[in-house]
């Protein structure tokens, strides 16, 4: 009876190593994303549909901003708008079914600092991210474009083992890729991937409602549209939505078309769209649809 109950067991374990390492592998192909913004709400503005998507596909995604936050508000400041601002980018990585991390530098303040592009190589290096986005170093706002320029900076020390030695480098570079804007000078956005998210836009506008010092305070009072914004909470995401539901470009579509094909990208309501950066890994149309498995469908 003993030897009998010892086989089951040896049998219930071998099992379990099995189903493991198939479990392993099967996460090991899932496609890591990290996604790097100035503030707490910019990676959910530039690529909340996206990171939606991949999120309900089981995919990792990291959300990071770079600033706390802590300047961006009319009345709330410092360490009572940071922390403030902290809870809202926590609940909205909940919505979006993404972990969001939030850097504690100073809002308005940022600049290509080496401190600040160690804290960026880490965070790809930890994430072991396949995908980068951030924002091209091409904004209105300083602390966007250094963004751009610090991820720039990291592109390639990210896999350079003697840099940061006590996060180990990456094996393989990641692709890194600049979300949309429609800043002309000194070049215009180029669309090389268009994503439809015409089905998660709602999910998008609803993250985005739990950052209520920006959507409802703070943008419509510096872009004096304040008195735009529903005084019931209930009419709130409906307006909202309007705010950030932006016209499809014809290069995004022209882009669109290539993705999905021309009858259905007629039919996207809603997008995001990417440039690859020239930093990084180059990818080929196939390994692009590999890293974005929602192109076509």
């Amino acid at each position: 009876m003993k030897a009998i109950c010892r086989i089951l067991l040896l049998i219930f374990y071998f099992a379990l190593a099995i189903t493991t390492v198939a479990h392993t592998q099967t996460d090991s192909t899932k496609v890591r994303i990290i996604i790097i913004g100035a503030h707490p709400d910019d990676c959910d503005m530039d690529a909340g549909g996206t990171s939606a998507l991949f999120a309900s596909m089981g995919y990792a995604v990291k959300f990071v901003a770079v600033t706390n936050g802590d300047a961006g508000h009319q009345s709330d400041k410092g360490v009572t708008l940071a922390k403030r601002r902290f809870a809202e980018a926590q609940e909205a990585g909940k919505r979006f079914g993404v972990s969001y991390d939030v850097l504690d530098n100073h809002d308005g303040e940022l600049l290509p600092t080496l401190q600040v592009r160690l804290q960026i190589i880490k965070k790809i290096r930890e994430w072991n991210a396949d995908v980068v986005i951030a924002p091209r170093p091409n904004d209105y706002h300083p602390d966007h474009r250094y963004t751009g320029v610090l991820v720039q900076d990291a592109a390639y020390m990210v896999a350079v083992p003697n840099v940061a030695p006590e996060t180990p480098a990456l094996k393989k570079n990641p692709v890194f890729l600049y979300s949309q804007d429609f800043f002309q000078r000194p070049n215009p956005f180029r669309p090389d991937i268009a994503v439809d998210i015409t089905k998660v836009f709602s999910q998008k506008v609803h993250a985005l409602d739990a950052h209520v010092s920006q959507v409802y305070e703070w943008l419509p009072w510096i872009g004096h549209y304040s008195q735009e914004v529903p005084a019931k909470n209930n009419e709130k995401e409906k307006w909202l939505a309007t705010r950030v539901s932006y016209k499809i470009t014809p290069e995004v579509r022209k882009s669109l078309e290539k993705w999905y094909g021309t009858e259905k990208a007629a039919t996207v309501q809603q997008a995001e769209a990417f440039e690859i950066c020239e930093y990084g890994m180059q990818p080929d149309e196939k390994e692009i649809k590999r890293l974005f498995p929602m192109l076509g469908n």
